[in-house]
């Protein structure tokens, strides 16, 4: 290696990978390191943007009232338990924010974010660790962390793992919660991608007030550049997380476009369509290539080679992997900051099958680990 960078903290950032392994910046990668759904945006957003951007004159409406009850349509729950958000990052900063001085619980590994958003409202975090690479998750367990007022952070699917918490187990961590006085914030922001279809949690809302739940539009979509996201919630804790949000958060273009996106029916089959096709063919050739795969049920997989223990360097072998699959024109995403991964995991996403296909037989070639 001839310069060293930082490890960035999100995926879809080759060019301080590349300074950082000593390679140029136009050297070609195909990136697995952002979770996006590579059919999207869908083909007629680009011509409903720019029939929107005639309002880019005004200021949106502060309510941003049909993006909300499209979302409370499709969740099944009123407009007033809905908050827009600019991402999925806002309705966790948000949610932090509501709760600003108090006391969280974060379930790891996960994403990073929630404790960023609790370092940032002076939240005191105790981390949970589950044990890889089952990553089982016991409720009675967790919930004995809990104390009144706390939060609870949950991924599910889990990014980066891409295990699913059963809806039974969160039933009942939410139970315990309330017994405690504490909130559970189910971040579902890849649950459009479970495989099989997973049943929400939204109706969930109707019988647990203490239950927050995070989603993202961006993901599903691929717009992340737009930003658009939203939680739901009881309508008094939408009311003390909207106290907390800037006014107009959310862009003209990221709202008009909620309704539309919701509504697009077909776009969400010829996703699902891609996901029985090309999951269970990516997973089997990860397993097939010499990789521990975490059983996946999301648009992506933890994996690692199945030789342990770390080399005599202390270099793991999931770091080798990484580097070269680099070099091969493959930016998967490292696990450095994940607490229990600590950079020997490698999370890849799905792709198209072309670019699956590229980064299998990337992984079959002679040197690899």
């Amino acid at each position: 290696m001839t310069h060293e960078a930082a490890w960035p903290s999100h995926g879809g950032q080759g060019a301080p990978l590349l300074a950082r392994f000593g390679l140029p910046p136009d050297h070609p990668l195909l990136d697995f390191s952002a979770n996006l759904n590579p059919l999207g945006p869908p083909a007629w957003v680009a011509a409903r943007l720019a029939v929107a951007a005639e309002g880019l004159a005004r200021y949106p409406a502060p309510d941003y009232r049909p993006a909300r009850e499209a979302i409370a349509r499709e969740a099944g729950v009123t407009a007033e338990q809905v908050l827009l958000t600019n991402g999925g990052a806002e309705a966790i900063f948000l949610t932090a924010a509501g709760h600003a001085g108090g006391r969280a619980v974060i379930v790891q590994p996960t994403f990073t974010e929630y404790a960023r958003a609790c370092r940032a409202f002076g939240l005191a975090v105790a981390n949970r660790v589950l044990a890889a690479p089952e990553f089982r998750l016991d409720p009675e367990r967790l919930a004995a962390a809990l104390s009144p007022g706390s939060l609870l952070f949950l991924c599910r699917p889990n990014n980066p793992t891409a295990s699913l918490v059963p809806r039974a187990a969160i039933e009942r961590l939410l139970t315990l919660a309330a017994l405690r006085g504490s909130r559970v914030v189910v971040d579902e922001a890849f649950i459009d991608f479970v495989t099989p279809p997973e049943e929400s949690l939204a109706p969930l809302l109707a019988r647990f007030d203490n239950l927050i739940l995070l989603r993202s539009l961006t993901k599903l979509y691929a717009l992340p550049g737009l930003r658009v996201g939203y939680l739901l919630a009881s309508e008094p804790v939408v009311r003390q997380l909207q106290a907390c949000q800037p006014p107009w958060s959310v862009n003209h273009l990221a709202a008009d476009l909620v309704a539309p996106l919701l509504a697009d029916g077909a776009f969400l089959a010829r996703t699902q369509q891609w996901l029985s096709s090309e999951h269970p063919r990516l997973q089997s050739g990860l397993v097939a290539a010499g990789l521990e795969v975490v059983p996946s049920r999301a648009n992506f997989f933890l994996v690692r080679p199945a030789l342990e223990p770390r080399a005599a360097s202390g270099q793991g072998h999931g770091a080798a992997l990484f580097e070269r699959l680099l070099r091969s024109g493959i930016l998967a995403r490292h696990t450095h900051g994940f607490r229990g991964l600590d950079g020997d995991w490698l999370r890849v996403a799905l792709r198209d099958r072309a670019a699956n296909d590229r980064l299998l037989a990337v992984l079959s070639e002679e040197d690899a680990p």
